[in-house]
């Protein structure tokens, strides 16, 4: 094997980032913290979903609100729909809390709406 010096034009010097969910895609601005509801504590009043529309949704399963699209409201949306939670479920994180949240979300026993807690 020959070493070549021009090999080292050739190569890229880091890996092409994918998208991850943690940009702003499409025109979007990235906040500066993430958005988080904690599902297990959600009543599925639906306010979040209304206010801050391209941010929040209602997740068809467990009917409680989920946060679809980080940078899809300005920040002072979001706050006016974090400010509407009568039970405070929506907090501010930082985006590198976002997968350790969603894996003590997972954990947790979730039951739909209107079903009897499990006895």
């Amino acid at each position: 094997m020959t070493n070549d010096p021009a090999l080292a034009f050739q190569v890229k010097a880091s890996e092409e980032s994918k998208p991850n969910g943690k940009e702003p895609l499409l025109g979007g601005k990235l906040h500066a913290k993430a958005v988080w509801v904690d599902e297990s504590l959600c009543i599925g009043c639906t306010y979040c979903s209304c206010v801050a529309t391209n941010t929040f949704g209602m997740e068809s399963t467990h009917g409680r609100a989920r946060v679809f699209r980080q940078d899809g409201d300005s920040t002072n949306l979001i706050q006016e729909a974090i400010d509407t939670c009568p039970v405070n479920c929506i907090e501010w994180v930082r985006f590198e809390e976002l997968d350790e949240l969603r894996l003590k979300l997972e954990a947790k026993s979730i039951r739909p709406l209107g079903l009897p807690p499990l006895r």
